[in-house]
Order: structure tokens, then C-alpha cells, then sequence
């Protein structure tokens, strides 16, 4: 087995290093104070087509592997972007993979190149007030008429409807009390996202500002059949193929955030002299950051095996979820030390490390709760009794 980046993903990371070296700590701290999508950010990678990396060539993209866009993802984060850089391109790498995989040769040549190109911005509709990760209880409806669908109803924690053009939107077209299975009835549409028809309702959060969270309100929205992805009711079989990658990604995402929280923390350490001596010279102080390092590096190795069963089409939803519940525990206990480490300073806007802190909640709660990737685990790997 080999653990080292190939040379592919060492270049994508350099290049990715070298973006990124332009927008330094001011930048994202003015980002984090004053809210505003981060646009000079994302075109700087479009420029470079990195929006399209797993997109195939034919459609634009680059054609690489999610392995590739992880090491992408942990670099964005780890340089000093945190969550507020990685959260601005992330649905880009994943997100129209349903598409991808089950839009037919007309829908991927319309909906693919825009978005490998940066010229479109999309939003992932798919959690609503009232149902949280119990997906298959969704209850915004799609009712066809014609040659179009009608949506009604209400999504909440959509990220980028500020600024979105398009939208990946999750909707029940027949009834939950119809069908057999409750996996059953949902359909998956790719369509234009107009906010002069959907009420957008921005929610004030902890951090993160830069990249806005939402509550949609559809009342009448007018969806045309063409933008159906696949067959009608087979939405969450579709959906679900998403899911994998956006767990290894936010996990990648988590590791780059707590790797960048743990060299802060540590370069503080070892400057910071109280007592005629550097903080870092005691064990207090090091042991936390060494176990830091070991949880971090741990995570990554688990983030790479579920990429890796990914890319060579192996079950990987084990390994994805427990690759992003290992690392965003890691992250988080990263962020937490390097505020820690710093003492008061951490509390401080300008040592950056309280951002990191508000910032790796992102992961630790999204885009599925520790305990339902527990449950998982316990279900599915164990073979325990379903809990809920």
C-alpha cells in the first residue's frame, strides 16, 4: 500500500497553494466581518478550471478522481481559507454528480460546462425545516403538469442562494402515503434558480458569513420536465450518489482546517515567552498539540481509503462516514487547542484561530450529525439493531 500523494495530486496541490497564496488573512478576515460571497476567491480557481475537477473532459471538467479533490479541498482549508473558502466551491466538485451519472447526453452537455467553468453558481435543496436528515420524509411537492412541474414548500440551511443561478433540488412527486417504500417518490431537478419567484431568507449564523445559509420559500415555482434528472421518483437513489464524495470532502476540508489551526498554534508556542522561557517548551502545552498532529494524520488516512474505495467503485459508505466523523472530531479538537494555546490572543480577531474555532462547526454538524454517522456504523458495520 502506498500513502504518499501521487505526483498528479502533489502538482494539485502546489497550484492549488499558489491560488490561494493570494488571498491571505486580512482578506478572509474582512470576508468573515463583513459578510459578501467570496468572488475574487472562486474566479481565481475557475480561471484555472480547478471548479471542474471531477467533472469529465468531455463536459468541461478535468475528469479526476474525488482522491484529487480531496487533496483540493484540505489544501483550500488549510491555507487559510477555513471553511469560508472550501464552503464557497464545494457543491462545485460534488454536486452535479447525479448529473453526471443520470442525466442523459442533452442535460450534461446544458448543465455541466457553465458550472466547470465558473460561469454558473448552484445551491443543493435537499433538507427542509421539519424532516432534518430524515430525508424521505421531504414533504416539498412537485405536481406535473404538462410540460412542467409546480413546486411548493419550504427548504432551510441552503448554502449560496444569495448569489445562485441554478439550484439541485430534491422534491416528493408522488405522495408519501402512495408509494411502497418511502425512498420511493422523489425527483431530482437541475433547473434555474429565480429568486424574483423563491423568497430567500438569509439566516445569521456563527461564522462562516461569507458563504450564506437560507430558508427557500416556493409557492408555484414552475420547473420545465427537461430539467428532470433521470426517471421520475428515483430522486433519492440519484441523491444518494452525492452524498459519499460530500462526506469525504467536508472530512478533507475539516483535516486541512484542524492542520492550519494546529501550525498556528504551534509557530505561537513556540514564540510566545512567558517566564523567561517559550510556552512550547512545556508539556502542557506540547502533548495536546502531538496528539493534535496524531488525530490529524489519522483522519487523513481514513479521508484517502474512503476516496480511494470511491474512485474504484467499492462500497465506501462506511469508510466516508467514518471519515468525516474522525476528522471533524479531530479538526475541532485542533481549533479548540489553538485558541487554547493562545490564551486571551485567541480570543482575539486578528490571530485568526477564534474564526477557525466558529468555523469547524460547519463539519462537525454538516452535512450528517456525529450521532446518526454512529448510528451507521453501528447498524450497517455492527449489525446492531436500528436505533431510530
Amino acid at each position: 500500500m502506498n500513502f504518499q500523494m501521487t505526483a498528479e495530486q502533489e502538482s494539485i496541490r502546489d497550484s492549488i497553494q499558489k491560488i490561494c497564496s493570494q488571498y491571505d488573512d486580512a482578506y478572509w478576515l474582512r470576508k468573515d466581518r463583513e459578510g459578501g460571497f467570496p468572488e475574487e476567491f472562486s474566479s481565481s480557481l475557475a480561471k484555472d478550471g480547478w471548479l471542474g475537477i471531477c467533472i469529465p473532459e468531455e463536459y468541461g471538467g478535468s475528469g479526476l478522481k474525488i482522491a484529487d479533490a480531496a487533496v483540493m479541498m484540505r489544501t483550500i482549508a488549510e491555507t487559510g481559507a477555513g471553511m469560508s473558502g472550501a464552503s464557497a466551491v464545494h457543491i462545485n466538485v460534488f454536486g452535479l454528480n447525479p448529473v453526471v451519472v443520470f442525466g442523459n447526453d442533452e442535460q450534461k452537455r446544458r448543465m455541466l460546462p457553465p458550472m466547470a467553468r465558473g460561469e454558473v453558481k448552484t445551491c443543493f435543496g435537499v433538507t427542509e425545516p421539519n424532516t432534518g436528515l430524515n430525508t424521505t420524509q421531504l414533504k416539498v411537492r412537485a405536481v406535473r403538469k404538462g410540460d412542467k412541474y409546480i413546486v411548493d414548500g419550504t427548504k432551510v440551511w441552503i448554502s449560496t442562494a444569495q448569489v445562485a443561478d441554478k439550484i439541485l433540488l430534491l422534491a416528493r412527486t408522488t405522495p408519501l402515503e402512495e408509494v411502497k417504500n418511502p425512498t420511493q417518490g422523489l425527483s431530482l431537478f437541475y433547473t434555474d434558480f429565480d429568486r424574483t419567484r423563491v423568497q430567500v431568507h438569509e439566516i445569521e449564523k456563527m461564522g462562516r458569513k461569507c458563504v450564506d445559509s437560507n430558508e427557500l420559500f416556493f409557492e408555484g415555482y414552475e420547473v420545465p420536465v427537461e430539467d428532470r434528472i433521470g426517471e421520475e421518483g428515483k430522486g433519492f437513489e440519484y441523491i444518494l450518489h452525492g452524498m459519499n464524495p460530500e462526506r469525504v470532502l467536508i472530512a478533507a476540508e475539516a483535516v486541512g482546517l484542524g492542520k492550519l489551526a494546529l501550525e498556528r498554534a504551534t509557530n505561537y508556542a513556540k514564540e510566545r515567552i512567558v517566564f523567561n522561557r517559550p510556552i512550547g517548551q512545556n508539556q502542557g502545552i506540547q502533548h495536546p498539540l502531538a496528539r493534535n498532529w496524531m488525530e490529524l494524520e489519522a483522519a487523513w488516512l481514513m479521508v484517502m481509503q474512503a476516496a480511494w474505495l470511491y474512485d474504484n467503485d467499492q462500497p465506501c459508505g462506511a469508510a466516508a462516514n467514518a471519515a468525516k466523523f474522525l476528522a471533524a472530531e479531530a479538526g475541532f479538537s485542533a481549533c479548540e487547542r489553538a485558541v487554547m494555546t493562545h490564551g486571551g490572543y485567541g480570543y482575539a480577531k486578528e490571530f485568526q484561530v477564534e474564526r477557525y474555532m466558529r468555523e469547524i462547526m460547519v463539519p462537525r454538524i454538516a452535512p450528517i450529525s456525529p450521532e446518526l454517522v454512529m448510528c451507521f456504523i453501528a447498524e450497517k458495520v455492527l449489525g446492531l439493531p436500528k436505533s431510530y
